[in-house]
């Protein structure tokens, strides 16, 4: 009962807040809000969401033995904007657990990482206030070899991120960069499409190999 209520003042507040002026990724959003109501869902699943790195992931539903996952990924997306629409994308699913990639397109903008993860932070504390049992696992930024200038940037960040989710309950640091890069630690240009961003299939085959683990 409780939790019932507390989704429907996140409904009346953030959903409505979220959409009430006109933001990037409004209207798709709502679009793929609206496309997951008609496919039909269940509570209780998983959501992958995050930025165009998750919305372009067409194997993840491979990862999850049958386990229904639903991606709730916008392209080009920052922390902020997942906190703004946070309950169409996350909380409206009622999930079990929860998979976020955010930070990678907040730093290449020069975003400070400190601001970064006070957004994912509230993130985290918004979704257990829902539910206190609910799994998060925050992915840290991954080496793309277009974005290779700011590396250290990267890497702080994803340190950083990994000391908050080893104080917290319930949260989890998930480590793909030493998967995505070589044996001298660079990044590896053949598992990204040509803009050397976007994982292609090799490299999402990676992650699907590490994801698994959570579903068995």
């Amino acid at each position: 009962m409780k939790k019932s209520i507390l989704l429907f003042l996140i409904f009346t507040i953030g959903f409505t807040a979220g959409f009430a002026q006109q933001h990037p990724f409004e209207g798709e959003v709502r679009s793929l809000s609206a496309r997951l109501d008609s496919m039909g869902w269940n509570p209780g699943g998983t959501v992958v969401t995050g930025s165009s790195t998750i919305k372009m992931w067409r194997s993840l539903p491979e990862i999850s033995s049958g386990e229904a996952v639903l991606n709730t990924g916008f392209g080009g997306s920052k922390a902020v904007d997942l906190e703004r629409y946070l309950f169409p994308l996350v909380l409206k699913f009622d999930p079990k657990r929860v998979f976020i990639y955010e930070g990678d397109n907040d730093l290449w903008a020069d975003v400070p990482v400190q601001e970064i993860l006070n957004s994912l932070k509230q993130i985290v504390t918004r979704i257990h206030l829902v539910d206190p049992g609910i799994e998060i696992i925050l992915i840290g930024a991954k080496p793309s070899p277009s974005r290779w200038a700011k590396k250290e940037t990267y890497q702080t960040f994803n340190q950083l991120l990994k000391s908050y989710c080893d104080r917290e309950e319930q949260v989890t640091y998930l480590h793909t960069w030493n998967a995505l890069t070589d044996a001298q630690g660079n990044p590896r240009p053949e598992l990204y499409i040509q803009d050397q961003l976007h994982l292609n299939s090799a490299g999402y085959m990676i992650w699907n190999g590490i994801f698994k683990s959570f579903f068995n």
